[in-house]
């Protein structure tokens, strides 16, 4: 079985065309409705997000929260699905017919592979928009790939459940970037595999995006790379993870410089004495 879910929060104008990217998927057409399940989590929406999900029939089980946050959702989803595979779908992202089938099919051809995920196509405010170079995927082993920013979009994953169990699931502590201290996880334990077919379409722009929302996305990222000195790094791994602390907080204390924010510039630049890796024959700062 394959359990989707979909975790929304007031988002009725995304949700509709969403979830009819998932009902339109050729792999679920052609298979009987006991492979599958679909999930919507609602956390908390006051807009009419129940009766969307509602119009759709006993196709989706609507289940909602209090408002906790999107990590809270996508974990209430693990807990209730049942499913073999996991496939996460951000309410404002909508899958191509094909995307479920393509990955099954690797999947199937690759039993040993855990987790793969696509290519995509990003529109913003209505236009598309090609990825920077910086935004370019990989395949395999690729945690040191993962650091500098979120390379795996959940929208575009397709998981067997049992990483979860290894992983962990979502830092609900964290406010955003909740992906990226995942992958950073995922990516340590199990080699990722990438699909170069771009199956998912990313909508961004909206004023409710949570990378609009917060300034500084560095902050919750730095928070996550901390986090991850305490998972079982190699030294090299370990020191990667440094240096990508150092990097952010050498750009993050000279945004809040320019803001004349001399504390958070202080509070961030400090911390590169703190993680800056050391030279043969010092001792590195215990964990």
């Amino acid at each position: 079985m394959i359990s989707v879910i979909i975790p929304t929060y007031n988002r009725a104008s995304f949700l509709d065309e969403a979830i009819q990217s998932v009902l339109n998927q050729d792999y679920f057409v052609r298979n009987s409705s006991s492979s599958f399940e679909f999930l919507v989590i609602d956390d908390g929406s006051t807009d009419n997000t129940k009766e969307i999900v509602k119009s759709f029939g006993n196709k989706m089980k609507y289940h909602f929260q209090e408002h906790k946050g999107v990590s809270a959702a996508r974990n209430l989803g693990l807990d209730l699905a049942q499913g073999d595979y996991i496939a996460f779908l951000d309410s404002d992202d909508l899958w191509k017919k094909e995307k479920i089938s393509i990955q099954m099919s690797f999947m199937n051809a690759f039993p040993q592979a855990k987790v793969c995920y696509t290519e995509e196509i990003w529109i913003r405010r209505g236009v598309f928009v090609n990825p920077k170079k910086k935004h370019r995927k990989y395949s395999g082993w690729i945690f040191d790939r993962v650091l500098p920013l979120c390379l795996i979009s959940l929208s575009s994953a397709l998981f067997r459940r049992e990483i979860f169990e290894e992983t962990g699931k979502f830092d609900e502590e964290l406010l955003v970037c909740e992906d990226y201290d995942f992958s950073i996880r995922l990516a340590l334990k199990y080699p990722v595999y990438f699909l170069s077919k771009p199956l998912i379409i990313k909508r961004g722009g909206h004023p409710d995006q949570l990378s609009r929302k917060y300034w500084g996305m560095d902050r919750f990222r730095i928070e996550a790379l901390e986090k991850a000195l305490h998972l079982d790094l190699t030294p090299h791994q370990e020191m990667l993870v440094r240096q990508e602390i150092v990097r952010k907080c050498q750009i993050l204390g000279s945004g809040f410089e320019k803001r004349n924010n001399k504390d958070e510039a202080r509070k961030y630049l400090s911390l590169i004495d703190k993680h800056r890796p050391k030279k043969q024959g010092q001792k590195t700062e215990e964990k």
